[in-house]
């Protein structure tokens, strides 16, 4: 059979099964996340069924999905949303910081992985996902409860502590010297300054070089300017990611909201093969030895992400229940937490093995955080009436 045809049927079902994958999901209720991870796995290096022939292209749409997954990012704040959020949230920020990183670098220090693999864990117990958390948000009807800012401002703090972040891990995963770190960076810190400033200022003139009537050259447009500047990015090591995501913040208003609606569908796409790839290049049979540490590393940053978001949320006045909301809706982890692990592994200077635990830890957090979001109400409320009852 052709090369071509072999390829052709091998995409057609790895798409197709990603798509009943994610009506699993749907109809119970969970982020599709772990199940894409896990069909990876089933068909990659030691799964089941490996496939051969659609590696650069699986490859190149990997990338194409972290692009449109940061770029949806930024376009959800503008800039003056960012500024004012990092005002309000940089306190709960640092705990924030402090908490949930602070395991995954002891957790690889502990397995041996050095300060490279400390500093890679750290970033990948320390991000919450947006995606995920969004979704259940909205799910839940709860976008509009007063405990939802608090949560979006970490969540705000939290993407711009990851645009100063992956330069540092892209710089230290080459092998660049203390100075070229420090250039790196003060590029990021300059980068995201210059973007924050120009799209306070010039915000709507971006808007409006990249805006079109015609949906056709308006997506063209959109998404030519997405790689470009998540090209160029990646060539001055700020990285890819945070290139396009700095693009999302300067695009704003309707701009922005036409750009989130066309763009949703080619980001599911193009993110599922992402999750895809990062299990095809893990082998299953190196998760069962880390998955103890997965399983600790997963409790103990359930309890570190739910004491942020309760400590946030009593700083501005929030009752007990609206504590408990705010510290349940950050616990989830998934598209950063393997962007991270991705690029670690692919550097070649940190363990294949971080690989697995990353996969092992993000399959119990995306299924771990939405669960505790819909039973924390009847689970506080249990609580509350018990100290109540113990009180009387």
């Amino acid at each position: 059979m052709p090369e071509t045809a072999v390829a052709l049927i091998q995409l057609g079902a790895v798409f197709f099964g990603l798509g009943l994958l994610g009506r699993v999901a749907w109809k119970f209720g969970i982020s599709p996340i772990p199940l894409y991870l896990v069909g990876g796995l089933a068909f990659g290096s030691g799964g089941l069924i490996p496939l051969h022939g659609i590696e650069e292209f699986a490859h190149l749409a990997s990338e194409i999905g972290v692009v449109l997954l940061l770029l949806l990012l930024g376009l959800e704040y503008s800039a003056s949303e960012l500024t004012t959020g990092l005002r309000k949230s940089w306190m709960a920020g640092v705990l924030d910081i402090v908490l949930n990183a602070a395991p995954g670098a002891v957790a690889a220090l502990v397995l041996g992985w050095g300060p490279v693999g400390a500093l890679a864990m750290a970033g990948v117990t320390y991000i919450s996902s947006s995606g995920i958390i969004a979704k259940v948000l909205g799910d839940l009807g709860r976008l509009g409860n007063r405990e939802t800012p608090v949560v979006l401002s970490v969540l705000v703090f939290e993407d711009l502590a990851m645009a100063v972040y992956l330069p540092v891990l892209t710089a230290v995963l080459a092998g660049a010297s203390f100075l070229g770190g420090l250039t790196s960076v003060g590029i990021a810190l300059l980068t995201v300054t210059v973007v924050l400033v120009v799209a306070l200022r010039y915000g709507r003139v971006i808007s409006a070089v990249v805006d079109s009537p015609d949906h056709e050259v308006f997506l063209l447009k959109l998404l030519g300017s997405a790689l470009l500047v998540a090209g160029i990015a990646s060539q001055l090591q700020v990285s890819a990611a945070v290139g396009a995501f700095l693009l999302g913040i300067a695009i704003s208003g309707s701009t922005a909201e036409n750009a989130t609606r066309m763009l949703e569908p080619l980001r599911d796409l193009f993110a599922a093969m992402f999750f895809v790839v990062f299990g095809l290049n893990t082998n299953p049979a190196s998760i069962p030895p880390v998955l103890g540490v997965a399983g600790v590393l997963a409790v103990v940053t359930t309890l570190t992400k739910i004491a942020t978001g309760w400590w946030a949320a009593r700083r501005q006045g929030i009752a007990v229940m609206g504590r408990a909301r705010a510290g349940v809706a950050l616990v989830a982890r998934g598209e950063f937490s393997i962007v991270i692990a991705g690029l670690a592994v692919a550097s070649g200077h940190v363990s294949d093995e971080l690989a697995a635990l990353a996969t092992a830890y993000v399959l119990l957090m995306a299924i771990i955080g939405p669960i505790v979001a819909r039973f924390v109400e009847p689970v506080a409320g249990f609580l509350m009436r018990g100290r109540v009852a113990g009180v009387r």
